[in-house]
């Protein structure tokens, strides 16, 4: 008896199948299909972004990328995971470098927001596969608490609540953003 084996994706294939309107992750060639979280995940997503643009843009430290940017982490067989928002520091990743697809370049910041249908493991799961691909700080980001844990790659974890002012530390020196601004509309 002959078995087949299920073929596994590319990170090229799962660019085309973008394009057809599937959403997804590829974790080591498999697709792992993905839905939108729903407002307020997106509003919580959009404010930290532009609080990160606002602050990384005029003083040309790297780039911010939203979850449909899409970072490969693996090749042979393919991983390409979407974080919530990533900061690439022009030092990992030259701001004169035009990239088409997906990034390979590992970020240097990367945010999660945990979503209605989120349970807590595999947000912190997520969170510590990024630290292991070279991260060197994991935001997540807990809409129903309305708190923010900070997971540095060296270092120990750290939480801001909504009345305190989230930073970076080295990783976005001078950044700070009163939590409170990332959930309120």
């Amino acid at each position: 008896m002959t078995t087949t084996r299920e073929k596994l994706l590319t990170a090229d294939d799962l660019l085309r199948l973008h394009s057809e309107g599937v959403r997804g992750e590829l974790i080591m060639g498999v697709l792992h299909e993905t839905v939108s979280n729903g407002l307020e995940h997106g509003e919580v997503v959009v404010n930290l972004a532009s609080e990160f643009h606002g602050f990384v843009r005029p003083r040309r430290l790297g780039r911010v990328a939203g979850s449909d940017s899409g970072i490969q982490l693996e090749r042979d067989p393919d991983t390409v995971r979407e974080p919530d928002i990533a900061f690439i520091s022009a030092d990992r990743l030259p701001l004169d470098v035009r990239v088409r697809g997906y990034s390979q370049v590992v970020p240097d910041l990367v945010v999660e927001v945990v979503s209605p249908s989120d349970r807590p493991a595999p947000v912190y799961d997520k969170a510590q596969m990024w630290l292991r691909f070279g991260v060197r700080l994991v935001l997540v980001v807990d809409p129903e608490t309305r708190s923010i844990l900070a997971l540095p790659s060296e270092g120990s974890a750290r939480t801001f609540a909504e009345n305190d002012t989230l930073d970076c530390g080295d990783v976005l020196p001078g950044f700070s953003c009163p939590v409170r601004n990332i959930f309120d509309t």
